[in-house]
């Protein structure tokens, strides 16, 4: 037992000082990561001491220190919280119609693009589809609360195809889920195919070239070629997008909501919002938060499970 403890340590020994040798060789580009580690201290891991926050009752005249513990209390009374809930549907309900909309058209658009011949078009293309991504919300959200008013775009539109409408679509609760989805895919659509297009400029030009001579369409290029070869991204997006699914847009939730939609509109992040920083109940929100972010961890664990297994075993994170 004496010997195998030893062998253990020795080893132990070995690997640190590889890792020093390692270190030393790189120590340029090892000091040029410092700043982003200090940073990552500073702002991401030191104010998580502030979850404390979701234990206690804190007001605007105590401190983290000072506030009185109260356990699990505001975990219970998020449980009963009839407003937390039909929050939750809401994000639920805009975060599923994203991703079974925004998820696939953004493969698709980058599909399209990638099987463009022009280049000239192709770049005009692509630029034009990412314009809406650096538009801001309060610009966005101005132009879309205009265009579903009484005398609307929207209105105007349906006019020419035989359906006379004079409604304020801004304010019907039923419709708020559609708008919110089909507003962020046009917003982002174009901006989520570069990742696409980075991994399709990867693929070896052999592989088609190999197909053409054996007599393929493009279609079928596209299904046992492109997609086979941009899996992995697939993939990685598929994690990203179902861990995030309890994250709605709070810039686009603020400006588009109103009085009238807000039972439809109202999403987790607008409800922390609404609740911690203008109402002031700043230890439920954390508790809101902190609840929230949990569940988008078990999430992204098991949507990379489940990505791994059906990537051969190769995990995406």
């Amino acid at each position: 037992m004496e010997e195998a403890y030893q062998l253990k340590q020795k080893k132990k020994g070995n690997r640190f000082s590889q890792w020093l040798h390692s270190f030393g060789k790189q120590w340029q580009l090892q000091v040029m990561t410092l700043p982003g580690v200090i940073f990552l201290l500073i702002f991401g891991f030191l104010p998580m001491y502030g979850l404390i926050i979701a234990f206690k009752n804190m007001t605007v005249v105590d401190t983290i220190w000072s506030a009185p513990w109260v356990g699990w209390e505001n975990f219970q009374i998020i449980m009963s919280d009839h407003y937390f809930w039909s929050s939750v549907v809401n994000t639920l309900g805009i975060s599923l119609l994203k991703l079974l909309i925004e998820f696939p058209l953004s493969i698709i658009f980058a599909l399209m693009i990638y099987e463009l011949r022009d280049s000239i078009f192709k770049r005009v293309v692509q630029t034009i589809s990412y314009l809406p991504h650096f538009i801001s919300w309060i610009i966005l959200g101005g132009m879309i609360i205009t265009w579903m008013s009484t005398q609307g775009l929207f209105n105007q539109l349906l006019g020419f195809v035989g359906i006379h409408s004079s409604a304020n679509h801004m304010l019907e609760t039923g419709a708020y889920w559609w708008i919110a989805a089909l507003s962020d895919t046009w917003k982002e659509v174009g901006w989520g195919t570069i990742l696409y297009l980075a991994a399709m400029a990867k693929i070896d030009p052999t592989f088609y070239e190999a197909a053409k001579m054996d007599g393929a369409s493009r279609v079928r290029m596209i299904w046992s070629i492109t997609l086979p070869n941009i899996r992995g991204m697939i993939a990685l997006n598929t994690i990203l997008w179902v861990s995030g699914i309890f994250g709605s847009n709070l810039d686009q939730t603020l400006v588009l909501m109103n009085a009238q939609n807000q039972p439809n509109a109202e999403v987790i992040n607008s409800y922390v919002y609404r609740v911690g920083l203008v109402q002031g109940n700043f230890s439920y929100a954390t508790a809101v938060g902190l609840g929230v972010s949990i569940i988008s961890l078990i999430l992204l664990v098991a949507a990379n499970f489940a990505t791994k297994k059906l990537n051969d075993n190769n995990s995406m994170l």
